[in-house]
């Protein structure tokens, strides 16, 4: 146990450190393209389209504008406002006097300039008289920002010159030897680990820039942004998958593909370890090509789509790119049929081989949402939340879809609560708050927001405990924490009470996967009687999340299913029968529908 907690918190430590890193690069992201594409276009002489003028503005752009702003961003990270001003004023100082784009130096420089700020402040802050403390806040940080300036200008800039002229040199020996590719090996499993953006936006996009600066692109942006080993997997899921894993795994691929969003594979890979041989070599089949055939972008792709791989792309690089990533899908495919079709489990075991995908076992059995008899011990928590917030490593992609799916049905339930995303890195400790996380990132959420009610998925587009979420919140209007609506008359058996067949527009039975044969033994029969009775209601067999919450529907169910379908539903009508194949209602419902 002992051992388990301190692999743990290795790896927490490390993924802390990886996204502090990209925490400087991902919010500006934009700028960095904004730059790619000015010299992708206006370059002279090597743009599609040449021009003196605009060219004047790549190299401040590059050399001036992006490390102040990663310089900012480093220091805002750390003391907020007074650590961002102190982190561009010391950035500069590492700026000036060399025309290399001082990336690394704005990296180190913007944080550490705020951390002696902060401590600085936690010194004498408290010690300052009443009426003096705009006095010392100005020139606390003006003077201590002039000699982080000086020092930096006159110690850490030689430092960071020779150490990226070296980088450099390593860099373009390691290309022409045609050794990049095994760096693959590595960053494959770390980017399903969840230290994708820690790699691409922390480490390589830096260095890609220099590498960019010096000879118009670099392969470097291609290495984790690659969509094509996500891409070969996911296909061969499609093929050669079993289950729910071959059943969501189109969707899954285009959103890898088109939308850059490549956490959507993890998953997949997770729940069977050796993909990621696939993964591996897919990796590195991809940045061989890209080296051997001249590929290579402007500025970072990010997101990994292949839009913004074409969007970005050198000039003469388009043919190299291309062959990049779609032989990285062949190979990743190939791999990962060839595991998947000597695979003898279910598909819908979704993480039992992995201890830290626990959430995924339950998706893939299908968890009920919570009965009537429980309701009210498993809702008492939910009664105090004010906000729902999905937290990813980047605060982009996965958690903004995932967001976007619980608002969808916090909007059909008439649940009227906040749901936003943010990176967890931003997270903050407050009242009333549920976070929403992957479940490798669930130790950094609750560091951050240990007050926070958490809630582990292992895909941020298909969880079942969303749909447990809004039985949660929609219970606490059923159970005593709040009075019941007025109870419509019993049932008897044999009669219909208290259905206005008026609004009905259709009729559902509830299929559930264990039962999915009697449900659509029911429906058949059903759309049978209603045939011969000349009644056009249409009837389906539906899931119990994919109704909508109106009178328009009429759901007849066994009263077993009747508890799951009132805690998740307060306006739909609905009958109770005892046999959903020949109960005596039934007959009585096709008379009374239209």
């Amino acid at each position: 146990m002992a051992q388990e907690k301190k692999k743990s918190s290795i790896k927490v430590g490390i993924q802390k450190f990886g996204t502090f890193l990209s925490g400087m690069i991902m919010p500006n992201i934009s700028a960095i393209i904004a730059w790619g594409l000015t010299a992708a276009i206006f370059m002279t002489p090597n743009g599609w389209f040449p021009n003196a003028q605009i060219n004047n503005l790549i190299k401040p752009m590059l050399n001036y504008l992006l490390p102040l702003l990663i310089g900012y961003t480093g220091g805002k990270m750390v003391d907020d406002d007074r650590g961002a001003v102190i982190g561009a004023v010391a950035t500069l100082g590492v700026i000036v006097g060399t025309d290399a784009p001082m990336f690394l130096g704005a990296m180190i420089m913007g944080p550490f300039s705020a951390w002696l700020l902060k401590k600085l402040d936690n010194a004498f802050q408290d010690k300052i008289k009443s009426g003096f403390e705009m006095i010392y806040n100005n020139f606390s940080l003006g003077i201590l920002g002039m000699i982080l300036a000086i020092f930096a200008y006159f110690i850490v800039n030689p430092i960071m010159v020779t150490g990226s002229r070296w980088a450099s040199i390593g860099v373009d020996a390691i290309i022409r030897v045609h050794l990049l590719p095994l760096a693959n090996i590595i960053i494959e499993p770390a980017k399903v680990l969840f230290l994708n953006n820690a790699i691409g936006n922390g480490i390589l996009v830096p260095l890609g820039i220099q590498q960019a600066a010096k000879v118009g692109k670099s392969v470097l942006f291609l290495m984790e942004s690659n969509p094509g080993p996500g891409l070969g997997i996911l296909l061969a899921f499609m093929l050669f998958g079993k289950g729910s894993s071959k059943s969501s795994a189109p969707g899954a691929a285009i959103i890898e593909f088109f939308g850059g969003v490549h956490e959507i594979y993890f998953p997949y890979v997770l729940m069977k370890p050796s993909l990621i041989l696939a993964a591996m070599a897919g990796g590195v089949t991809g940045t061989f090509l890209f080296s051997v055939l001249g590929g290579g972008l402007k500025a970072a792709a990010s997101p990994g789509s292949i839009l913004a791989i074409l969007l970005v792309a050198a000039k003469g690089s388009y043919f190299g790119n291309l062959v990049g990533v779609f032989g990285a899908a062949i190979v990743s495919f190939v791999v990962a049929a060839i595991i998947l079709k000597r695979d003898k489990g279910t598909g819908d075991e979704l993480a039992e081989k992995q201890k830290q995908m626990k959430s995924m076992k339950s998706e893939s059995k299908g968890q009920e949402m919570p009965s009537a008899q429980n309701a009210q011990s498993s809702v008492k928590s939910y009664a105090d939340i004010k906000k729902v917030i999905f937290a990813c490593d980047a605060g982009m992609g996965s958690s903004a879809m995932g967001a976007s799916l619980l608002r969808d049905k916090f909007k059909k339930a008439g649940i009227k609560l906040p749901v936003t995303n943010t990176a967890v890195r931003n997270l903050k400790d407050e009242d009333g708050l549920l976070v929403i996380t992957q479940e490798e990132l669930t130790d950094r959420a609750r560091q951050k927001a240990p007050n926070a009610m958490q809630v582990s998925v292992g895909n941020f587009l298909s969880s079942p405990k969303y749909d447990q979420i809004v039985a949660n919140f929609k219970a606490l209007t059923q159970v005593e924490d709040k009075p019941e609506k007025a109870a419509k008359p019993a049932e008897k058996p044999g009669l219909i009470i208290g259905i206005d067949f008026s609004k009905v527009k259709e009729v559902n039975f509830i299929r559930h996967d264990e039962h999915l044969g009697s449900a659509t033994m029911a429906t058949s029969l059903f759309s049978d009687a209603m045939k011969k009775a000349g009644k056009k209601t249409p009837v389906k067999a539906v899931k119990i999340n994919e109704l909508d919450d109106d009178p328009s529907h009429l759901v007849i169910v066994t009263p077993a299913a009747r508890k799951n379908l009132k805690l998740r539903y307060a306006d739909i009508q609905i009958i109770t029968v005892d046999d959903l194949l020949q109960d005596k209602k039934l007959k009585q419902i096709v008379d009374k529908l239209n």
